[in-house]
């Protein structure tokens, strides 16, 4: 089987990690939990900035938030090492822009996640990953961003959505933890009963 998986919020958790960063860099202390309240993909609001200051904030701290001790997603990592030992094709497609692309796949390796060169794409738009996807010809796709689940609601890869407040209103079916998985005798993929809700 050919699995295709975004990186940041769907793998790791890049979000909490940005906004650990701004109330460092912003001298805050803005409870962790207003993070799981903001139904939108980005997280300057509860630090009082308007659009062009959260784009400005993202862009000036980028570096450190993709670089740091940004942590995988609990059971991610042994997720795809299992899948490579049961012989599956693990597949990475992100937005990240191309400046970040070969330090990426240099920084998932350190973390030990399984990446051969020619199964990692990035520097695309996000509306532009249905056509790696198409490309590819995944069976399974795994993403948060609403914007991109969107353009797959009509596409025969099976995609999983990792559950976010922003992305609440796509209807497809998606998992809290990498733990909800499991693959059946058949060497299919199954999500649990209780994560099945779409």
């Amino acid at each position: 089987m050919r699995f295709g998986f975004d990186i940041d919020d769907t793998l790791i958790n890049v979000r909490e990690q940005a906004f650990h960063i701004y109330n460092k860099k912003l001298n805050k202390q803005v409870p962790i939990e207003e993070l799981y309240k903001i139904e939108r993909l980005e997280i300057h609001e509860p630090f009082g900035m308007n659009d062009d200051e959260g784009g400005q904030m993202w862009r000036s701290t980028e570096e450190e938030i993709y670089f740091s001790d940004v942590q995988p997603f609990p059971g991610a990592l042994e997720f795809l090492q299992r899948l490579v030992e049961k012989g599956h094709k693990i597949f990475y497609i992100t937005a990240r822009s191309k400046r970040h692309g070969d330090r990426t796949k240099q920084w998932l390796r350190d973390k030990g996640f399984p990446v051969e060169d020619d199964h990692f794409f990035w520097g695309m738009k996000d509306e532009e990953k249905i056509n790696f996807i198409k490309k590819l010809k995944l069976d399974y796709y795994f993403d948060d961003s609403p914007y991109v689940l969107k353009t797959l609601l009509e596409e025969s890869v099976q995609v999983f959505i990792k559950d976010q407040t922003y992305n609440r209103a796509i209807n497809l079916p998606r998992f809290e933890s990498w733990h909800d998985f499991y693959l059946g005798e058949d060497g299919k993929l199954y999500l649990s009963e209780k994560q099945t809700k779409s």
